[in-house]
């Protein structure tokens, strides 16, 4: 197989490991590995090498690991001045893993710039969802009242959270859920945030670039501390609080 131009195949075996990502394709940038499925034991250990799947209904399962990867410091995520004053006045409260399966579906139908559909697909929603329920995918949840109003899902092993998508269902919404996640990770311990490819949104919040080499080194050591930070729900080491908490300083 000629490196240069194909991707990994995956064996059907869920447990067969992955290819090390270092391997992946330069073009179409970080593509690894084809096939597979989206089994729960699969998908951990695609997380804990630094790989994630990305495709769209009717392709095969992609597995990708960029090089350079988009990534928050728990302790940088940034919110303008602005936004901060609005915060203030916020009515909004917010919590963890006490509605991840609408949150997919949010994200799901979020109107995206440039995109065409979604690759949150029903077969990945039930994929997440049985995370979701092994403990290992968490969501934060942004409620104005009883309305959800923006959200992010992602998925944590060890001391590191990965993140996969996040909507806003009024104006900020995904602001307070990325920048309360970051808050409530950083407190833990937690030093990263996987966003995994350049966004401009990103970016203005304060997501940086890591040569993959150095992102991979990171990760291969967070998520071998899974005994300290064993899987389960976060809504009660969370809490419910407001998110005018936000509003203290610039970096979350």
């Amino acid at each position: 197989m000629n490196r240069a131009m194909h991707p990994f195949l995956l064996p059907p075996e869920p447990d067969a490991p992955f290819p090390p990502a270092e391997l992946a394709l330069a073009e179409p940038d970080g593509l690894l590995a084809v096939g597979g499925d989206l089994s729960p034991v699969r998908l951990l250990n695609a997380y804990a090498g630094g790989i994630f799947p990305w495709f769209s209904e009717g392709q095969p399962l992609l597995w990708w690991s960029p090089d350079p990867r988009m990534v928050f410091r728990t302790d940088g995520v940034r919110l303008s001045s602005r936004f901060r004053r609005e915060l203030r006045a916020s009515a909004w409260t917010v919590t963890a893993d006490t509605a991840f399966a609408e949150v997919m579906r949010a994200c799901a139908t979020a109107p995206r710039p440039g995109q065409d559909g979604t690759w949150i697909t029903a077969g990945m929603q039930r994929a997440y969802g049985e995370l979701h329920r092994l403990g290992y995918a968490h969501s934060v949840e942004v409620f104005d009242g009883a309305q959800l109003v923006g959200g992010i899902y992602g998925v944590a092993i060890g001391r590191m959270f990965f993140g996969e998508s996040m909507f806003s269902g009024r104006s900020g919404g995904s602001k307070v859920a990325l920048a309360a996640l970051a808050r409530a990770l950083c407190g833990w311990g937690w030093p990263l945030i996987d966003a995994q490819v350049e966004n401009p949104h990103l970016l203005r919040m304060g997501a940086t670039h890591l040569p993959r080499d150095t992102f991979l080194a990171r990760v291969r050591a967070l998520v071998q501390e899974a005994e300290k930070e064993p899987a389960g729900s976060w809504t009660r080491r969370f809490g419910r609080w407001p998110a005018s908490a936000l509003a203290a300083s610039a970096a979350v």
